[in-house]
């Protein structure tokens, strides 16, 4: 076949999805195949990928394309890892560092947990610039590197190896930069390719709703968890979802060396309350599916034992020193290089806070050099913002509301106002939110009832 039919082939494909069309599974194979191989251009595949956007996909569809992605690489076996191994996914938000409190605290409930993250995308931070803020941490292992850490730790935290899913790989970086990350399709896809061939047997979702989500209404987060969730347990990972919210930032600090820094802070029992209810929820709910407790609030209960009997904290310690991090940084963060510029946000009026620009938020963060605006960027692992207040708190004029560090000085001024213009104060205190809304399983969405140990 010459290389004006393959790219004809293409073209074809890809009128074929921008008109609306349902492609079967030697077209998408045919494409992304392409793709791997280099004879599919990355402006062919920004091109699908847009068109997808607008288009969608259907169930079917979209398990075929999850397929053909799972299958461009290896699938992990870790049968040799007695009892059951569980990971959990965050579809992103600002401030989420829930995977690092999460993993160890899981593992020091004796449940093997093998995380594969990635990077951070659109707006929000990712795990693996997070874990390679702490000097020497390496999260690009081989298989047998992969197999090995959670071998003799119980947890591995990773990045896609060269064998698992290349494809999403690829095409993850490339949705970054061209404005197609908020896709249910998409989404699904790259999650459950990475999530199915990494060996374990089931899967706790973290889907987030609200201003600082991918997907900001309620439903659409909704039809995101209901599609992950059919391709899971289609493929015979029992995996169930948490509609969480994300209308403002979680916990008190974005950015990725400062969310190191908070996470270690909550593993040795701070209580920052947001952050720390959704870590033992999603906590709980993976120590219960992987048979180490009869229900989520029994499993809630083994987390929280974790953190205060300081065994979470000793996991944490234990992999970042196994995969190559210098635990001193985690033991005394005074030892870490400082941002230039330390820059106070001030109320403009008293009154109770109501509201965040959250996304807004995550896009300035990245400004401030903390997440990429391309593929090829650097990211400053000092950079970022610490906040002195949460929705439903009283503030007097003046009052500080955060603290941005950056090294651009060029960005400076103007990210003070934008982010005071992201705060939104009112007369009267908001009503109460919850971060946990709904549950979506094999039965479909449930309301979340907390359980007493809260």
């Amino acid at each position: 076949m010459t290389v004006h039919e393959d790219t004809v082939n293409t073209v074809e494909i890809i009128r074929k999805k921008r008109n609306g069309g349902i492609l079967t599974h030697p077209e998408i194979e045919s494409l992304i195949g392409g793709y791997l191989s280099g004879e599919v251009p990355d402006y062919q595949m920004s091109a699908f990928l847009m068109a997808v956007y607008f288009r969608g996909m259907g169930p079917e569809e979209t398990a075929r394309f999850t397929d053909v992605m799972l299958r461009s690489g290896s699938i992990v076996d870790l049968s040799f890892i007695p009892g059951r191994k569980v990971d959990k996914h965050s579809t992103g938000g600002v401030g989420d560092k829930i995977s690092l409190i999460l993993a160890p605290m899981v593992a020091a409930c004796g449940v093997a947990v093998p995380m594969i993250s990635g990077r951070g995308l659109g707006h929000t931070g990712g795990t693996l610039d997070k874990l390679e803020s702490i000097p020497g941490f390496r999260t690009a292992l081989t298989m047998d590197e992969y197999r090995d850490v959670i071998r003799d730790t119980g947890l591995v935290l990773s990045g896609q190896t060269a064998e698992i899913a290349p494809a999403d790989r690829r095409m993850y970086a490339l949705r970054d930069v061209t404005a197609t990350v908020e896709s249910v399709p998409l989404i699904a896809g790259s999650i459950m390719s990475k999530k199915l061939a990494e060996g374990i047997d089931a899967l706790v979702l973290d889907v987030k709703t609200g201003d600082g989500a991918f997907m900001q209404s309620y439903d659409d987060s909704v039809a995101l968890a209901t599609a992950l969730v059919s391709i899971g347990n289609s493929c015979g990972k029992e995996t169930v979802a948490f509609i969480t919210d994300m209308d403002q930032p979680l916990g008190m600090m974005i950015g990725n060396w400062l969310e190191v820094v908070e996470s270690a802070e909550c593993l040795k029992g701070k209580n920052v309350p947001d952050l720390m209810e959704l870590s033992y929820v999603l906590g709980g709910a993976m120590v219960h599916l992987g048979g180490r407790a009869r229900t989520i609030a029994e499993g809630i209960t083994q987390c929280r034992s974790a953190i205060w009997s300081g065994k979470a904290y000793e996991k944490f310690i234990q992999i970042v020193e196994r995969q190559g991090g210098d635990s001193s940084f985690i033991r005394d963060p005074s030892r870490y290089p400082v941002s230039k510029l330390s820059l106070e946000v001030r109320a403009s009026s008293s009154g109770y806070i109501t509201g965040f620009g959250t996304r807004r938020i995550g896009v300035l963060a990245v400004e401030l050099g903390a997440g990429r605006l391309r593929v090829e960027d650097s990211v400053d692992p000092k950079a970022g913002i610490v906040l002195s207040r949460k929705i439903g708190d009283r503030v007097e004029k003046n009052d500080l509301l955060a603290v941005i560090k950056t090294d651009r000085e060029e960005v400076a001024e103007r990210a003070v106002r934008e982010f005071s213009s992201c705060v939104t104060i009112g007369d009267s205190p908001p009503p109460p939110k919850n971060c946990v809304k709904a549950t979506v399983d094999k039965d479909g969405v449930h309301a979340w009832v907390a359980p007493l140990t809260y």
